[in-house]
């Protein structure tokens, strides 16, 4: 079904990214953007993206090269160097896991290629229950990315960052990916791993409780599946 309006939507391949595509999809025709930064999972999640873009006929998608984050370094995400600590989920301490700054370097590319495009909207599934440790998902933090947008760009432009589940749990987050029929299947959450997910690292952890929370079973392999219901 083709909309009016024109959304571009952030899909890194995980659980987050392509629940927000499902919610896009109810009301915009989409373009996906996917980034690599020299992430440990990167082939993985590159995989991931293609075929969601695949599962949601996809014309418009685009895949940038920000390999500079990982020259930059200071996460485990992307410095070798630096262990994947295991999940910690009742932690407020900003997490190993952080990429400094990541959001803001990608909305970035986001903004320039909706210019081009003239797309009105840039969906991102990011989650202020992360935001304990990633500063750079809040809600605070996107209000003044728009602004950032609002002025660096062209008068006549008006693009918007939407932030669906900005407010949701994991637990709310797989019963609308289920409610959608999103293709969870697909998906790809670990930080680590690239052929069974670990079950224990931060992203694995959140995922994994919920799905447990909402009862329903993940379908990706695990090498363990500990219980973090409670």
């Amino acid at each position: 079904m083709m909309h009016s309006q024109k959304a571009i939507v952030l899909v890194s391949g995980g659980l987050d990214s392509c629940v927000t595509a499902a919610i896009a999809a109810q009301h915009y025709t989409m373009a996906f953007l996917h980034v690599n930064y020299g992430q440990r999972t990167e082939q993985r999640e590159m995989r991931a993206f293609n075929e969601i873009a695949d599962h949601y006929k996809i014309d418009e998608r685009l895949t940038v090269d920000l390999s500079h984050l990982r020259t930059i370094g200071g996460s485990s995400l992307t410095d070798p160097k630096i262990a994947v600590s295991p999940a910690n989920l009742h932690s407020d301490q900003i997490p190993g896991s952080y990429v400094p700054f990541r959001n803001g370097n990608i909305l970035s590319t986001a903004a320039s290629w909706a210019e081009v495009i003239h797309a009105q909207k840039i969906f991102i599934g990011a989650v202020e229950e992360d935001a304990s440790g990633y500063p750079d998902t809040r809600k605070a933090f996107f209000k003044a990315f728009n602004k950032v947008i609002e002025n660096g760009t062209k008068p006549e432009t008006r693009i918007e960052i939407i932030t669906p589940v900005i407010h949701w749990n994991k637990k709310q987050i797989v019963e609308e990916g289920f409610a959608l029929n999103a293709p969870l299947q697909l998906t790809w959450s670990c930080y680590q791993n690239e052929e069974v997910a670990c079950g224990v690292c931060d992203s694995c952890a959140f995922r994994l409780r919920g799905f447990q929370q909402a009862g329903l079973n993940d379908p990706l392999p695990y090498e363990k599946i500990p219980d973090y219901r409670q």
